[in-house]
């Protein structure tokens, strides 16, 4: 596939990442964002600077999108200076965490100006975008995957989950409630093994080697949260935000969510306890206060 121009709005943490592979592949990429240390680094390799979501629009024919809540994917999508002003795009790419509802009032509004919209979520935080190895849940016609899937597949692994809006949104939905599940039941775990006096690093090997293990006791507890780091990567706030998203949705499908309702609540709790930028594996935080106890090395 030839080379071409694209377009970026958002290059926070992950959308960085992702538009640096895009350049290292050699298109030529147009951004913007609202904060300027954000910028720069992506401007030295290479990246077109510009002024507003509207002006990113006018310089490609895909644009994509990494922001952080649906409020700012409507903002950046259908508001003034949005990506509905462009007069050249025709694909937009929403590679954030947004929520089906949402995405299907961006798919419709930006319809209405000839523009197709796909909502292509993304799971594996700051080493999966660095790496490409990102899984991607891609829901759009089938030509228009076709035409984005060379692209896509800069970035990650390409999971086509439908033709319809909402649909990829809902599966990374699904995606974060498991992974923070995962996280809130494992730090009960380790926290009660601590207060019975067992070594946590000996709890995790454990669990790891049976029928205990899952995401939180293979990539967070020993690696962020027993040596204090607290450095996985994805914010403890904008998890609550997802989690808080799913529970919307099934509330609208009338799917029960028992356990989840459960999640979301210890979430709430961490997130005003330890603050929206508190990194995710913080919740084990929330847990160890009520217990008592410190999972890990003073």
């Amino acid at each position: 596939m030839a080379k071409q121009g694209l377009g970026f709005v958002g290059t926070g943490r992950m959308g960085s990442r992702m538009v640096r592979r895009l350049i290292q592949a050699g298109h030529e990429v147009t951004i913007y964002d609202t904060s300027e240390a954000a910028i720069a680094p992506l401007a030295e390799l290479g990246a077109k600077r510009a002024e507003s979501p509207a002006a990113v629009a006018s310089a490609a024919e895909i644009v994509f999108a990494s922001v952080p809540t649906p409020p700012v994917v409507q903002a950046v999508t259908l508001g003034p200076g949005g990506i509905i002003e462009g007069k050249r795009v025709k694909i937009f790419v929403d590679v954030s965490t947004t929520g089906a509802t949402v995405e299907k009032l961006v798919a419709e509004g930006l319809a209405a100006k000839g523009i197709t919209a796909v909502d292509a979520p993304v799971s594996g935080g700051i080493t999966g975008a660095e790496k490409g190895t990102l899984a991607v849940m891609v829901s759009c016609p089938e030509d228009v995957f076709a035409t984005l899937k060379p692209i896509l597949e800069i970035i990650g692994k390409l999971f086509f989950v439908g033709t319809k809006p909402g649909q990829g949104q809902t599966m990374k939905l699904l995606n974060n409630l498991l992974s923070a599940t995962a996280m809130a039941i494992a730090s009960e775990a380790v926290v009660m093994g601590v207060k019975a006096g067992l070594d946590p690093s000996l709890v995790i090997d454990v669990f790891n080697a049976g029928t205990a293990r899952n995401s939180a006791t293979q990539d967070k507890i020993k690696q962020h949260v027993i040596p204090r780091t607290f450095t996985y990567g994805f914010g403890l706030g904008l998890l609550n935000k997802d989690i808080r998203l799913c529970m919307a949705e099934a509330d609208a499908l009338g799917a029960p969510m028992i356990v989840g309702s459960a999640v979301r609540q210890l979430l709430s709790i961490a997130t005003a306890s330890e603050g929206f930028d508190a990194d995710m594996t913080e919740m084990e935080k929330t847990v160890e206060k009520w217990a008592g106890v410190q999972v890990g090395k003073s």
